[in-house]
């Protein structure tokens, strides 16, 4: 089946829950620094949920991108791909995202689950109330946000990065919000 979405990547997480908005962090650094190619996404899907469920659906490969609860290091890398993801948004992910397991219960329900899926985060520290990232998650948020770089080279989308010109233009924080479309 064609998708009119050849790749998503999702940022998701509460910007008002300490370490749980690293995603919407990651996805606003990769907007700045990288140019997605051509028909990609690059969105902060923030705790929308089943509200994200079409452009999932629309998308061939999906990154999601969040805190992920493990027994490593705050702001330790984990990556998670294919039958993995599903099991752990339910179990891995903040009590905040608990709509993202719902989500891709209702790709799958739809027939439309992704051909490739994969998710990658960040341990968190906190996931309490407060608008500041943990500085372990803080340190690493570049990584991570290479880490997706690669990931969707992997699937064969190749970001091309931005000159410092191009950067100064892209302040954080412009990266499109799935309700702001």
């Amino acid at each position: 089946m064609t998708r009119p979405t050849p790749l998503l990547v999702l940022g998701l997480g509460n910007l008002l829950c300490g370490d749980d908005g690293l995603g919407a962090a990651a996805v606003a650094r990769l907007d700045r620094d990288w140019e997605a190619p051509p028909g990609t996404l690059v969105l902060d899907g923030g705790t929308l949920g089943l509200t994200l469920l079409p452009l999932v659906e629309d998308a061939a490969d999906v990154i999601l991108v969040d805190a992920i609860q493990d027994d490593a290091p705050t702001g330790a890398l984990v990556r998670l791909a294919g039958d993995e993801v599903a099991p752990a948004v339910l179990h891995r992910l903040s009590p905040h995202q608990v709509g993202v397991a719902d989500l891709l219960d209702g790709a799958r329900l739809h027939d439309r689950y992704p051909e490739r899926l994969v998710l990658l985060g960040l341990v968190p520290l906190t996931l309490g109330l407060g608008v500041e990232r943990s500085a372990g998650v803080e340190r690493a948020l570049p990584a991570l946000v290479e880490a997706v770089v690669a990931e969707a080279g992997r699937m064969g989308h190749a970001f091309v990065p931005r000159s410092d010109n191009e950067k100064a233009l892209r302040p954080l924080g412009d990266v499109a919000r799935v309700f702001g479309l």
